[in-house]
């Protein structure tokens, strides 16, 4: 261990991102962006904000963001909480909420950085296996704990929970926290924003880097009755004042007001993911009914780590995990129409052999 450190950091294992190569005429379908470029909108908005104001500090409040989000999605201000990307919004609300005497329970299959944030901040954990589908079992969820982390739709297999079910689980915690990580929801599943009025024990999350197309700009959020974001906001003020810069707020605010932008590229990514999905079937994969903006898939005949690494050498990045449960698998993000055209063909001649 290095002598300089503290005795904490030689225990951590950090999360790993997903691979940024610089290969030329690369089709990168390994990290979830979004294959279009944000609202017009948002770049002038941007650029208007590139001046002499830098020189200042951002509003530490973001009041702007908030009223924004607050309007669409039809809650109080107070119920709005952003951040640095939906990791730090996520890190704050482990931080605040579930370092506990209990385990906080999560599946075993789900967002990596959450194992991360428990070894971080010492909580304990207990993962929850899914059903034989692949999916979030509610029932699962009906046992003590110190809090309860879902990803809805999950990631990396891309099934949601119907609302209803998010409910279930919501409900049979009342006096522990229930977070909801919603950064794939726009792409097929329903927000369930609209139980936070009900449920004073649960925290919805979002992002701007997937539907939105703003993974550069790292803005995230989280909605959630104000005892709950008066917590995120106390760990905030303690750790960065400044989470969003004046750019940050400026793009964002702007990407939720092009409304009509927002939903033609979101239904492009869904029809391409769609079209993708019948493709893949047809060469005999089985695929995963996605609400995300990636597909979860894998070939009868051949090792998904012998697939990744043919379509690398091909310039076509996809996403293979090591981990057992979901070794056989491949996650595929969408790209355009083309790059998932090109994708499907270069498969069908490497299955072809």
């Amino acid at each position: 261990m290095n002598p300089f450190w503290s005795r904490h950091v030689g225990t951590l294992t950090p999360y790993v991102p997903g691979e940024q190569p610089r290969i030329e005429q690369l089709i990168k379908l390994n990290t979830n962006e979004n294959p279009y470029p944000p609202s017009p909108r948002v770049i002038a908005a941007i650029t208007a904000q590139a001046g002499d104001g830098l020189r200042l500090y951002p509003d530490p409040q973001s009041s702007a963001l908030k009223q924004a989000l607050s309007s669409y999605y039809g809650v109080a201000p107070g119920e709005v909480f952003v951040g640095n990307g939906s990791d730090e919004v996520l890190a704050h609300a482990f931080h605040a909420f579930f370092v506990q005497d209990t385990p906080i329970l999560m599946p075993t299959v789900s967002y990596s950085f959450y194992q991360v944030y428990c070894r971080l901040y010492g909580i304990e954990a207990v993962q929850v296996a899914l059903d034989e589908a692949m999916r979030i079992d509610p029932d699962r969820y009906r046992r003590p704990c110190g809090g309860v982390v879902i990803a809805n739709p999950n990631a990396p297999t891309g099934l949601a929970l119907p609302l209803e079910e998010v409910e279930r689980i919501v409900r049979a915690q009342p006096d522990r926290v229930v977070l909801v990580d919603e950064a794939y929801v726009d792409f097929g599943a329903e927000t369930a924003i609209s139980l936070v009025r009900a449920y004073p024990n649960l925290l919805v999350v979002q992002t701007f880097s997937k539907s939105r197309a703003l993974a550069g700009l790292r803005v995230g959020f989280a909605i959630g009755q104000p005892h709950l974001i008066e917590g995120l906001e106390r760990v905030k003020d303690s750790f960065n004042s400044y989470p969003l810069g004046r750019i940050e707020i400026a793009g964002a605010v702007a990407a939720i007001e092009d409304e009509d932008y927002f939903q033609r590229r979101r239904a492009q990514v869904i029809a391409t993911r769609e079209q993708l999905a019948g493709q893949l079937r047809r060469l005999r994969f089985e695929v995963l009914p996605s609400a995300a903006n990636f597909l979860f898939v894998r070939h009868p005949e051949h090792r998904a780590a012998d697939l990744a690494q043919a379509l690398r050498e091909r310039a076509i990045l996809v996403r293979h995990f090591k981990s057992p449960e979901i070794e056989t698998y491949l996650r595929i993000s969408i790209g355009t129409d083309d790059e998932c055209a090109r994708l499907a063909a270069v498969l069908a001649a490497i299955i072809e052999g």
